[in-house]
Formats: C-alpha cells, sequence, structure tokens
C-alpha cells in the first residue's frame, strides 16, 4: 500500500528541516516554481483531492472559486483547529511532520497567488503550536518563507495563530472572525470566504491533512493520487480509531477501505471478551452505525449513500454494554456547552436535548420525551447559520432511531438496564 503522509513518521527527526530534505522534502516546492500555476490547480483537480476536515469539498474546485481579480491581495488560511470528538490526525502531522504542511502552504500559496498564510491552530495544541512555529522558523531560515523565495521572485509570510480552545471556531468563518480578533461567531453566507474571507479579503480556507497531501500530487501527478482512492475521492486519508480495540491509533488508508477492514484488521478487532455494538464514523457529529452496518466502503459517497458520514476521519467504537443513553447524553452535553449562542434553534435546541435525555437517563423520563427530542431535532436542522445544530442533531436522530428500544426501555422501566447513574 503506497503512503502518502506518514512514510517517516517513526522518525523522530523528520519533523526538522535538515531530516525532511534529506528525506525529499521541499522538492515539490521546486518543482511547483517551475510549473505554470493554472498546471498546479489542475493538478491538484485531478487528483479529486476532497477536503479531509469533514465537509469533503473538493480541494481543486474550492481553489476555482477565488475571484479572478488580483488587484486586491488574497489569504490562505489552514484550519488547524481539530475539534471534532474522535479526531486527532491532524495533531500528528503537526507533531510529526509539519513540514509536509509547511509545503504544501507554499505551494498552494504560489499556486494560487497568495502572499499571507496563517495556521489557525487549536488552543490545546500547546505542544503541536511550538513544533509548528519551530518548523515555520527553519523554513524561513532556509528561504522556503519569507521574501524572493530562492530566487523565485515568490513572496510568503506565514502566521501561527492560536485559537482559545472553541469548538465553533472550526467552522471556517467562525475561526476568520476569530482571526480577525473578534468573537468566534459564524458568518451569514454568501459572501463566501473564497470572496470576502480574512479581514474582508479573497481567502482560501484548508484543513491540516488537506494542504499536507498537495507536495506529493505535485511530485506524482494528480491522477496518481486519484488513482490511489475511489472514483470522485482520490488519495489515502488518516483514520483516527478510538474505544476499545486492539490497537486504537491513527491509520493511512486507501480511501474506500470497508469500514469492517479498518476495526478488524488494522485496529486488530475488539480488545478481548467484547463484541461490537455501533460505531460513530467520521467524528461525533456523524449519525451512527449498528454492528450489522461496517460493510461499506470508507469513502464520501459510500457513507453517505448509507444515511451517514466519513467526517473528519474519527472513528469511535462502541462495545455491547455501552448505554447508548448515557453515551448521547454525554455528546449532547458537549454540543449544549459548545454552542456559541448566535441562532436561537441552536442556542435553545442543544439545551433542551442535553436536559432531555440527562431526565431519561435518570430514570424520571416521561412518555413522549423521545418525540419531543424528533421534534426539537426537526426545528434544529438546517435552521441555523452553521452546521453546529446540525452536528448536535444527526446523533441525536440517529442514536433514537437505530437503538429505540432502549430509549422507550429507559423511560418504562425509569432506570438504566446497564445500571449507569449520572
Amino acid at each position: 500500500m503506497e503512503l502518502v503522509l506518514t512514510t517517516h513518521f517513526g522518525n523522530d527527526r523528520y519533523r526538522h528541516a535538515d531530516t525532511y530534505e534529506q528525506l525529499g522534502g521541499y522538492a515539490a516546492m521546486r518543482k511547483a516554481f517551475s510549473m505554470p500555476k493554472e498546471e498546479i490547480v489542475a493538478e491538484v483537480r485531478k487528483a479529486n483531492l476532497r477536503g479531509r476536515g469533514g465537509a469533503g469539498f473538493p480541494a481543486g474546485v474550492k481553489w476555482g472559486f477565488l475571484p479572478k481579480d488580483l488587484s486586491r491581495p488574497r489569504v490562505l488560511v489552514i484550519n488547524a483547529d481539530e475539534g471534532e470528538p474522535g479526531t486527532f490526525k491532524d495533531r500528528l502531522i503537526m507533531s510529526r511532520g509539519p513540514h509536509l504542511m509547511i509545503e504544501g502552504i507554499v505551494i498552494a500559496s504560489y499556486a494560487l497567488t497568495i502572499h499571507n498564510g496563517y495556521v489557525y491552530i487549536r488552543g490545546e495544541f500547546v505542544r503541536e503550536a511550538e513544533i509548528v512555529q519551530e518548523a515555520i522558523d527553519e523554513a524561513y531560515a532556509k528561504g522556503y518563507l519569507g521574501k524572493n523565495i530562492l530566487g523565485s521572485g515568490y513572496d510568503l509570510e506565514v502566521t501561527v495563530h492560536r485559537g482559545a480552545g472553541a469548538y465553533i471556531c472550526g467552522e471556517e468563518t467562525s475561526l476568520l472572525n476569530s482571526l480577525e480578533g473578534k468573537r468566534g461567531w459564524p458568518r451569514v453566507k454568501p459572501p463566501f470566504p473564497a470572496s470576502v474571507g480574512a479581514f474582508g479579503l479573497p481567502t482560501i480556507v484548508n484543513n491540516v491533512e488537506t494542504i499536507a497531501d498537495v507536495p506529493w500530487i505535485v511530485t506524482h501527478g494528480g491522477e496518481k493520487f486519484a488513482s490511489l482512492g475511489v472514483e470522485k475521492d482520490g488519495g489515502t486519508r488518516l483514520v483516527c480509531v478510538s474505544g476499545p480495540v486492539k490497537k486504537p491509533g491513527v491509520y493511512e488508508l486507501p480511501v474506500g477501505i470497508p469500514l469492517r477492514s479498518i476495526l478488524y484488521e488494522h485496529a486488530g478487532g475488539m480488545q478481548d471478551g467484547k463484541t461490537l455494538k455501533a460505531v460513530i464514523p467520521g467524528g461525533s457529529s456523524t449519525p451512527v452505525l449498528r454492528a450489522d452496518e461496517i460493510d461499506v466502503g470508507y469513502d464520501i459517497d459510500s457513507m453517505q449513500k448509507i444515511g451517514t458520514m466519513a467526517g473528519s476521519g474519527g472513528v469511535i467504537v462502541i462495545p455491547e454494554g455501552t448505554c447508548m443513553v448515557r453515551a448521547l447524553s454525554v455528546l449532547m452535553n458537549f454540543y449544549a456547552h459548545e454552542s456559541c449562542g448566535q441562532c436561537t434553534p441552536c442556542r435553545e435546541g442543544c439545551g433542551w436535548l442535553a436536559r432531555v435525555l440527562r431526565r431519561i437517563e435518570n430514570g424520571e423520563g416521561r412518555e413522549g420525551d423521545i418525540e419531543l427530542i424528533l421534534n426539537v431535532c426537526d426545528n434544529m436542522m438546517g435552521r441555523t447559520i452553521c452546521p453546529l445544530a446540525d452536528a448536535a442533531v444527526m446523533p441525536a436522530q440517529s442514536f433514537i432511531w437505530k437503538f429505540r428500544e432502549e430509549f422507550d426501555r429507559h423511560i418504562r422501566d425509569k432506570k438504566c438496564p446497564y445500571g449507569n447513574r449520572f
């Protein structure tokens, strides 16, 4: 199996520029400087590289949304917030191979005639922020960033911006507001960031993993990258597996690999004595799958066809014996806490979901509570400025639809059948 990102992640020195160069780093950047800019964008389009942050939008198409007018400066922002529960692969890139991200930033910025880039990094990623800043300093010292990069006449400044730990700032327009020093609230769209983004300028926002794939695409070609995956969804992707499996961790795997193979071949299967009950396939905001639904390709379109999402690549394994009411209550507490409060359906709805689920779990559930939850969900989905309300609704609905009997039993018996108490 061909690896795009993690080939040298076992080398502790790979995060330093000297070792990165010795292992072929920054060769793609040199090649890119000899290519027409339109050709670089065309290769990314051919690669079928879809965003690895959650939405899965094609990166090359997104780049094409920038206005043709070059009279205004453009901006590239890297979303390194990675706040989706169950997801921890971008931090691996930043800690093990930060120069992959930096080289991707330079190539993308050059191709799009951008001279200012920002890495917006999650506030809790203290060590990762230090490593990224160190790598950026090394790149400046070697002439890979700054003025007249490698004598090309091209200038690029890159700045690390620390977030304050808000889940909402993983949404790109909230991130842009935070970057500008404003409250991290989502913006009404249109205008979209490609037209009016950071500081009112045309802006492209890409995820860490997405931008880190770009050097490989330039080196090997878009068609080669596309061939590693499936139709309309190319390459490999980093998959985070957590829960009671024998080998939890981050795996680089071809897009389209069966979810069952991820769990039972790569992650080693369930820990001794445990059996699989359910899987949240793409981070906590994605609809849950039952154990009998895991024979599906791990790619954006295949997941969509069965009513869920590959999302941010966070596979959360749930074993038999887990109370699904409690599991959902924990998730809803998270979304109620992280709602920014700008939109009423989300601000009020997430809190209502959390409170109703808490009373069901505590044995105080009432007849009609499940219908109430689903009704609240209907009045949240698609009715807010950003997708945070949807992120709460999708697990809430799917947990109830697929494990309804557990919810009914909690209300009927006035207690948790698994003996759980808050």
